[in-house]
């Protein structure tokens, strides 16, 4: 169950990082509201996979599925630029992510 705990923190990370961009620098009330609601859901799902998963494992997970989820909203909807860089860039956290993954003894 740690491990659904954690994958749903780590959307909500993707869910409350394109909100706060939508806030304008919390100037606008529904997505600034909507990033404290997410934060504190992400943060909460967060700390009960830590009960049993190891903090560098949830910790480095649940930051690999924000930033990579981040960077392909930033893409996908926001149009960011997509280059080869960015790309490889990306690969290497989802690299990260699964070696962490298969290095936890849980």
């Amino acid at each position: 169950m740690a491990w659904t705990y954690l994958f749903a923190a780590g959307l909500l990370e993707i869910f409350w990082a394109y909100q706060m961009k939508r806030s304008e620098g919390f100037t606008l009330l529904a997505p600034t509201v909507l990033t404290l609601i997410g934060m504190i859901a992400s943060f909460g799902l967060l700390s009960v996979s830590m009960k049993t998963l190891p903090l560098g494992t949830a910790y480095t997970i649940w930051t690999g599925i924000g930033a990579v989820g981040a960077f392909a909203i930033g893409i996908a909807a926001l149009g960011e630029a997509v280059t080869p860089m960015r790309l490889l860039a990306g690969a290497l956290i989802v690299s990260g992510i699964v070696l962490m993954k298969l290095s936890s003894p849980h």
